[in-house]
């Protein structure tokens, strides 16, 4: 007898649905499994027989044929040992008069016939949806992740016998409910900027970046706050909408580091050490491709502390990704695209001893030694950071001293408000922040009179800028005027744009 069951592959971040056949015939003893199963799936073979077993049933001692269909895809991973369990029991007969159609099974099973949690049990549920599925049989450990997936009728299961109670109509599984989404806006970080002690450029500067979605770098001495500041970001960031938060975990899913809630509830930030390798980076694997650190800050911010410690390699990958928000890695097992629009925060010192520039410690490093610090940093990398700010020595007054300053929700409500004129501006235009800008919308919306074109000439001329960096200055001083609330670009606003590109000066 012939069964045919539906399970779902993982590619990328989108689903395949995948028809396991079985087919149960007399003959001597034998188990074959064709349409490109990995080592993992065809290792499901002891993993069913032992559930089986354990479980009070049997498994059949015929001639066993599974096919994977479609056979040109390859199938990795242990998602589909259920699906291929129910399909022996089905064709062996087992269970006649189960109710199996149009029913989607994930999981993977241990000997004793638990069934084990998988990753990409979120991104598989939305695309199983939209291809027409709308009954599923997830593992119970993957419920909290799965509950947010509306629509549909999702059954989690503990364990084999309670997957065959459902389906044969024995032991019904209550379906899961519909959980509401609630964000956390930050509200679980341990720092906010009322804590930040002086620094007040470095404050505005990180105020513009998160308004207008703009990259960051901040140089200064080492003990200066910079890690500080750059962890007070996803304080002041907007709080995440469900489509966001859905696109965001659909990535922590497939790459399994989800947490215990299902769905990620607020902003991610990503500090990579600064020994990670490209791969790591950018994503990638031997067999299964999995997104990497760009990836997973995706929405939120990807925080690489003393930047010229990383690899050359590392930071010169970064640079397509910050252009385009995706990345499209390409190995032997096939070709991925992760999506990849997150803010860059950086932070380094002026000089390998960190004391260039103070006005409080003496710089012992060398000419020479100065340049090829800086010269880890590629121009072309620099270019794509738009705001470049410095973060001097902090005076022992400014330690002890009691002045209140603002919280975080003060300077998030003007950042919401930034953003929503953006969001206005770029209702028809697909983009949703000044830093998401074409030439296009520069043209339209980022309009200089003569006074602040000749203050943007002139630093163009003096700092020997490129034509992206201009651009890039211009996308700054939309969101500088944004936050002022005004319609037109003032020279002010140009003015301050400019000053924000200081590696230009010192480097």
């Amino acid at each position: 007898m012939i069964a045919k069951i539906v399970c779902y592959a993982l590619n990328g971040l989108e689903g395949v649905p995948v028809e396991v056949e079985t087919d149960v015939n007399k003959g001597v003893p034998s188990y074959d499994m064709v349409g490109l199963p990995d080592a993992a799936v065809k290792e499901s073979k002891e993993r069913v027989r032992s559930a089986l077993k354990n479980s009070g049933l049997l498994f059949p001692m015929n001639r066993i044929t599974i096919n994977f269909a479609p056979a040109d895809i390859k199938k990795e991973g242990a998602s589909f040992d259920l699906a291929v369990a129910i399909s022996l029991l089905k064709a062996s007969e087992q269970l006649v008069g189960a109710d199996v159609k149009d029913v989607v099974f994930l999981g993977e099973l241990a000997l004793n016939g638990d069934v084990r949690p998988v990753a990409g049990i979120l991104p598989i549920l939305i695309s199983a949806k939209g291809h027409g599925f709308t009954r599923f049989i997830v593992p119970a450990g993957n419920a909290s992740e799965a509950r947010f997936m509306g629509g549909a009728e999702i059954y989690p299961a503990a364990t084999l016998n309670e997957v065959v109670g459902h389906i044969m109509g024995t032991a019904p599984i209550a379906p899961l409910e519909t959980a509401q989404f609630v964000p956390h806006a930050g509200s679980r970080s341990t720092t906010d900027l009322a804590y930040v002690k002086g620094q007040p450029m470095a404050r505005r500067a990180i105020e513009i970046a998160v308004a207008g979605g703009h990259n960051l770098l901040m140089v200064g001495p080492p003990g200066t706050g910079k890690t500080m500041l750059a962890r007070c970001l996803p304080t002041i960031m907007s709080d995440l909408t469900f489509d966001e938060a859905l696109e965001i975990t659909k990535i922590h899913s497939v790459a399994g580091v989800l947490g215990e809630e299902g769905i990620v509830t607020e902003r991610p930030f990503r500090t990579p050490h600064h020994t990670a390798t490209t791969v790591s980076m950018c994503g990638g694997g031997n067999k299964i491709i999995h997104p990497g650190e760009i990836s997973l800050a995706h929405g939120g911010v990807l925080f690489l502390d003393e930047l010229p410690e990383y690899k050359r390699s590392t930071l010169e990958a970064l640079r397509q990704p910050l252009e385009d928000g995706k990345i499209t890695v390409s190995r032997a097992g096939g070709t991925v695209t992760f999506p990849a629009r997150f803010m860059l925060c950086a932070s380094m010192n002026p000089c390998p001893c960190g004391n260039y520039g103070s006005s409080e410690r003496t710089c012992s490093c060398t000419p020479a030694e100065i340049r090829r610090y800086r010269r880890k940093i590629s121009g072309p990398l620099l270019d794509r950071i738009d705001l470049q700010v410095e973060v001097d020595d902090i005076g022992y007054d400014d330690l002890t001293s009691g002045e209140v300053r603002e919280n975080s929700e003060a300077v998030k409500g003007r950042v919401e408000e930034a953003r929503r004129i953006q969001a206005c501006r770029f209702e028809e235009a697909g983009i949703r922040t000044n830093a998401e800008m074409g030439e296009r919308e520069l043209a339209e919306y980022c309009m200089l009179d003569r006074e602040g074109d000749d203050i943007l000439r002139a630093a163009f001329e003096r700092m020997h800028l490129s034509a992206r960096a201009r651009s890039r200055i211009i996308k700054v001083a939309r969101t500088i005027a944004d936050l002022d609330h005004s319609e037109a670009i003032r020279p002010k606003h140009v003015f301050e744009a400019v000053s924000y590109r200081i590696f230009d000066k010192i480097g």
